[in-house]
């Protein structure tokens, strides 16, 4: 006597068990950087917010933040340009792995808002005060920049990379 062949065919997937599985699982994608924290990878862009200026990586140690230009996104290379109108230790430095953000703490009043740091603007040299609040349950930066008080700054959003 032979044995039968073992059927190789599918079982019908329940489509509302396959549903209840899968939906919290993907509910969880979009927070994942919804953690309240903007250490990562972002894309800076111009002020009118249209074109891509520079991949940004913000760090945490010891909890306070800083941000350091990876490569800019406009063809010129980062490791050939440098910061020629900073005024301080960065004078002359390629603005590759340069310094543009120090020394954010967080808000303890708003846990998507960080502040008391600085903000470089490699363009210029200009040092100024800056604000970043977190957007988009953690998918935009707001990076803002001033001198004096908030009201007088400049804004970029910023969107995370990853």
């Amino acid at each position: 006597m032979t044995r039968p062949e073992p059927e190789n065919r599918l079982k019908p997937v329940n489509l509302a068990r396959l549903t209840l599985i899968c939906l919290p699982l993907l509910s969880w994608v979009p927070l994942a950087h919804a953690d309240g924290s903007p250490v990562g990878t972002w894309w800076s862009f111009d002020d009118g917010g249209k074109q891509r200026k520079a991949e940004i990586v913000i760090t945490e140690r010891d909890g306070v933040l800083s941000g350091r230009i990876v490569r800019l996104l406009d063809g010129r290379s980062a490791k050939d340009l440098r910061c020629d109108l900073c005024d301080d230790e960065r004078k002359g430095a390629p603005l590759a792995g340069l310094e543009i953000l120090s020394n954010l703490k967080g808000d303890p009043d708003n846990t998507d808002k960080w502040a008391g740091g600085q903000v470089l603007d490699p363009g210029s040299g200009k040092v100024y005060k800056v604000e970043m609040t977190l957007l988009e349950h953690g998918q935009q930066l707001k990076v803002r920049g001033y001198r004096g008080v908030p009201a007088f700054g400049r804004t970029q959003v910023w969107t995370r990379m990853e």
